[in-house]
C-alpha cells in the first residue's frame, strides 16, 4: 500500500491528487488517497484525523513532527524564528519574578 502518514488536518482541504510538501526536509510528493477510520474520503477538512497515502515516499524519508502542507499555497518551511501576541490565562493574580507559565506550540 505504500506509505501512509497520519495527522489532524488544521487548515484548508486535504484530497487525493493534491500535490504536497513536507517540512523541514521540503520533500514534495503527490496525495494518492485519503482515509479516515479505514474509509476513503474524497476530501478532509479542519478537524479531521487522517491517514494518506503518498506516491513515493519511503517511511525512513519522514518523521514525527514533519508539517505538511499544500505545495502550490504557501507551503510549509522551516525558520529559526517567530513573533507571536500571548494571552496569559489562568494567571495567579499578579505575575512576578519567578513566573513560569507554560507556552504549547505546536508544528
Amino acid at each position: 500500500i505504500g506509505t501512509v502518514p497520519v495527522g489532524r488536518v488544521e487548515t484548508g482541504i486535504l484530497k487525493p491528487g493534491t500535490v504536497v510538501t513536507f517540512a523541514p526536509v521540503m520533500l514534495t510528493t503527490e496525495v494518492k488517497s485519503v482515509e479516515m477510520h479505514h474509509e476513503a474520503l474524497t476530501e478532509a477538512v479542519p478537524g479531521d484525523n487522517v491517514g494518506f497515502n503518498v506516491k513515493n515516499v519511503s517511511v525512513r524519508e519522514l518523521r514525527r513532527g514533519y508539517v505538511c502542507g499544500d505545495s502550490k499555497d504557501n507551503p510549509p518551511k522551516a525558520t529559526e524564528e517567530f513573533s507571536a501576541q500571548a494571552i496569559v490565562l489562568n494567571h495567579p493574580g499578579q505575575i512576578t519574578n519567578g513566573y513560569t507559565p507554560v507556552l504549547d506550540c505546536h508544528t
